[in-house]
């Protein structure tokens, strides 16, 4: 058996070469999201709504039941706050309910909800304490059960999934201590030897790694003459010989949760335990990922539902100058879009939830979508409830049940909600997926010619076919039906909806043909222009709710429930949407990120030291960035499995 490679040092080009080989090529399903960016508003891809079974309804209900019931008495979240741990009586319990196994197929032992219920029962989890909603989705979204059930072989799911269902805690260990979202660097080392791999590597932010039972380890093979190497996925048991938790790390929010630092020194894998071949690694984190993110929007969606109900109950009983506050208009419409985009995170999550239930189309971007948008709009629904809370809003529920009053946790869910605009791929990481993405059909056709290694004769090529693809799809974004006054006239009832369609319609074509000539004017710099593509990403998420909320909307009235106040909420979040849609197509062209470049460049360099004079530093000593050195641990093991 050879030593552990070095950590690998790569160039720009060789991460991002890395990067787009780990990426689903190929588009073999419709995708509403990657038609909006190209200008093409396909209603017909998610109109009219997409619905479940009723069986899958009927069990999904059941076990909503259950799990409501174990929620309001078995969960104490203000103990869980203070002891910044899940009691193991509550994990014991979470095992009975079945709820490790909600994504696990029946006849693995699993529940076999779809991923709308599945969805749902995090949601709940996630309202009654967010540290046990993140348990249940670290070890299903991204845990051991998804990548088996998309790669594993039928040995592996035999072995592996009925433990993951009943039994069994999983993780997720990608991320090291120097190697973020730029897995080219990964350093975590699998060398073959005879029917078994040997890691050595360090894993950071392991969640739920610290009771784990079985690991999902992506490691880098080296490259042999009987293996190809490459990023590597391997099920690990959490207590082989070699395996040290050194570290449970604690944080601002979600104190509950059990992330850790995990050592790996000459642990041996067995073959039959790597998932895939070698290599598929990266691409099996990604697509695994497609689905995943989506458990994110779901805790979003269970913030907001109670962020509204508090301000709501809130607002209602705290007078000023005579009135009750929600009736003075700058309370009133931090209301009104806290209940407007907890109407629009609900639909996006819903319908992006059913259509992956369908598996009729490609749901790569909605997933992405889905987890940028919540994310970024479920923190902003918290800050603003802790300020209609005011003084309240910043004290601790301990504190004011002591003095005698509602123990409402709002700066919590405040602190809690913060890690998901980092979680699964930063806001700054998603902006770029996407974005490639969304410029994927242009790369298609015209890659060769901002690509400086292709040959001329390539860009020649490169050069004819992009003139056929834009001679046809740049007259179809000159006019729409977004135009015509009458259409998509089935989502007027009293209410007009199908107005805000159409400003969709319209905007995306602007949007296909803003991103056409930004490709146009910077060419191989475009991605570089991070600020203008992040804005184009954004617009795009906008424009998707606008989408869900009018269709759900729709559904809820041909449903009778709630169907006036449904158009009602969308209504008031599509004219939300529509100022943030305005204000970011102005900001394309009209920013400060040319002179944002030379002030961090200034930064950088020292220019602005003396800025920073006047201050103490509170920062312990130490590396900024921990030694990750292979070798044997020096610390104890701290991983406390729950039996």
């Amino acid at each position: 058996m050879s030593a552990p490679p070095s950590k690998p040092t790569v160039t720009e080009r060789e991460a991002r070469q890395v990067a787009e080989a780990a990426r689903e090529q190929d588009w073999r399903k419709p995708s509403f999201a990657k038609e909006l960016f190209l200008g093409r508003f396909r209603l017909d891809l998610i109109h009219p709504h997409p619905l479940p079974p009723d069986e899958d309804v009927r069990r999904g209900e059941e076990f909503l039941a259950k799990l409501r019931v174990f929620c309001e008495t078995e969960i104490d979240a203000a103990r869980i706050e203070r002891e910044a741990r899940i009691p193991d009586e509550v994990i014991a319990g979470l095992k009975g309910l079945g709820a490790l196994g909600m994504k696990i197929d029946i006849k693995y032992g699993g529940l076999g909800l779809t991923q709308v219920y599945y969805n749902k029962a995090l949601a709940l989890a996630g309202s009654a304490c967010p540290a046990v909603g993140v348990l249940l989705s670290a070890h299903q979204s991204i845990g051991v059960p998804q990548p088996l059930k998309l790669f594993g072989t039928d040995e592996q799911k035999a072995e592996f999934l009925p433990r993951c269902a009943r039994t069994d805690i999983s993780a997720f260990l990608l991320t090291e201590p120097d190697v973020g979202s730029d897995p080219a660097r990964l350093a975590t080392s699998a060398v073959r030897d005879g029917d078994a791999y040997v890691l050595d590597g360090v894993k950071l932010w392991t969640t739920n790694g610290v009771v784990a039972d079985l690991l999902v380890v992506m490691a880098r093979v080296p490259k042999t003459e009987d293996g190809k190497g490459g990023i590597t996925a391997f099920v690990v048991e959490a207590d082989s010989p070699g395996i040290t938790v050194e570290n449970r790390n604690a944080f601002m929010g979600l104190r509950g949760i059990e992330n850790g630092v995990t050592r790996f020194h000459q642990v041996r894998v067995p073959a039959a335990n790597r998932i895939g071949p070698e290599g598929a690694g990266l691409k099996i984190a990604l697509t695994t990922l497609n689905t995943g993110r989506l458990s994110l929007p779901a805790s979003c969606v269970a913030a907001g539902k109670w962020c509204l109900k508090i301000a709501r109950e809130w607002s209602a009983a705290r007078e000023q100058w005579g009135r009750p506050i929600a009736e003075h208009e700058a309370v009133g419409k931090k209301i009104s879009f806290i209940a407007a985009t907890t109407f629009a995170l609900e639909a996006v999550l819903d319908l992006s939830s059913q259509m992956a239930d369908e598996d009729r189309n490609d749901i790569r971007i909605e997933g992405a979508l889905a987890k940028l948008f919540a994310s970024e709009m479920g923190w902003l629904m918290a800050d603003e409830l802790v300020q209609i809370r005011g003084g309240r809003g910043f004290e601790t529920g301990e504190s004011l049940a002591a003095r005698g009053e509602k123990a409402v946790p709002a700066e919590q869910v405040l602190r809690d909600l913060r890690i998901n605009r980092i979680f699964e791929g930063s806001t700054e990481i998603m902006h770029l997926l996407i974005a490639r993405e969304a410029v994927d059909a242009h790369l298609k056709v015209a890659g060769d010619l901002i690509d400086p290694d292709k040959s001329l004769q390539d860009k020649a090529k490169a050069g004819a076919n992009a003139g056929v693809f834009y001679a046809k799809w740049l007259p179809k974004l000159v006019a729409g039906s977004g135009q015509l006054p009458g259409t998509y006239g089935e989502f007027r009832h009293g209410i007009d909806l199908s107005k805000h369609l159409r400003y969709v319609e319209r905007g995306a074509r602007k949007l296909a043909r803003s991103t056409f000539y930004a490709m146009s004017r910077w060419q191989g710099r475009m991605e570089t222009k991070q600020g203008f593509l992040g804005r184009i990403v954004d617009i795009g998420a906008e424009l998707f709710a606008m989408s869900a909320v009018c269709v759900r909307a729709e559904l809820l009235r041909t449903q009778g429930e709630h169907g006036r106040e449904a158009y009602q909420l969308a209504d008031a979040f599509c004219e939300q949407s529509r100022i943030r849609i305005e204000e970011l197509f102005g900001r394309l062209w009209t920013n400060t990120d040319d002179l944002d470049r030379k002030v961090v460049k200034g930064v950088m360099g020292g220019a602005y030291t003396w800025l920073e004079e006047g201050i103490v530093d509170p920062s312990g000593d130490g590396p900024w960035i921990a030694d990750t050195t292979p070798g044997p641990s020096k610390a104890e093991n701290v991983h406390r499995p729950v039996n």
